[in-house]
């Protein structure tokens, strides 16, 4: 298991205000070549899992192909879900968190996928709706929400437009939402949830029917 030490200069640029800052530190601080899921933990802090959450789902906002992002990160972000609603320390599986991923090509997603981010980020307010972004039952509901955008963003669909991308943005609007207590960008989470559940259902309605007719002209 490989470990980055950050120094001190470095932890203070991590606790800066701005969730767009923290997350370029992570692109400057990322290895030249190969990077793996544990290193990237390691320079964002193993105690940020929401922020983490955010930096992983950045890359499927923009078509970048980069093979086994997919299944390494989602599975990452699926145990960070679950780790969550427990209330326990993150375990990931040795294959995924050191499976060797492309540094430069996530560099490059990553800092495309800012500029849509740094939108997002200037349209959210904290402890906006707060009642949605509550103790109790709503933290519950959160993290299973939380919990199925993972699972919606692992269906294999990735080679299909925007079947990554509306599970991740459910997923950055409820991590984002429940860093600042926004209620709103909680709520955009679920609708962004639904989109998705709505628009794979067109898939697999679609797919069926192109099966059906493919037969038919067979037959």
């Amino acid at each position: 298991m490989t470990h980055i030490d950050l120094s001190q200069n470095e932890e203070i640029a991590l606790q800066t205000e701005s969730l767009g800052e923290k997350i370029e530190v992570v692109i400057e601080k990322m290895p030249p070549t190969e990077v793996t899921l544990i290193e990237i933990m390691d320079i964002v802090g193993a105690d940020s899992l929401l922020l983490l959450t955010v930096f992983l789902s950045l890359v499927f906002l923009v078509p970048v192909s980069i093979p086994g992002v997919s299944t390494v990160f989602g599975l990452g972000i699926l145990l960070i879900g679950i780790t969550r609603l427990f209330s326990r320390k993150l375990w990931l599986p040795s294959r995924i968190g050191n499976r060797k991923l492309s540094a430069g090509k996530l560099r490059e997603g990553f800092t495309r996928a800012l500029v849509w981010f740094h939108r997002l980020e200037k349209i959210s307010r904290p402890h906006r709706m707060s009642r949605l972004a509550a103790e109790g039952m709503m933290t519950v509901f959160n993290n299973l929400s939380f919990i199925f955008a993972a699972l919606l963003l692992m269906a294999p669909f990735g080679f299909i437009p925007f079947s990554n991308t509306l599970p991740a943005l459910a997923l950055i609007f409820l991590a984002v939402g429940m860093m600042q207590r926004d209620g709103r960008f909680i709520l955009y989470g679920y609708l962004s949830n639904l989109i998705t559940v709505i628009y794979f259902g067109f898939l697999i309605l679609g797919g069926g029917w192109s099966i059906s007719e493919l037969f038919k002209l067979i037959g």
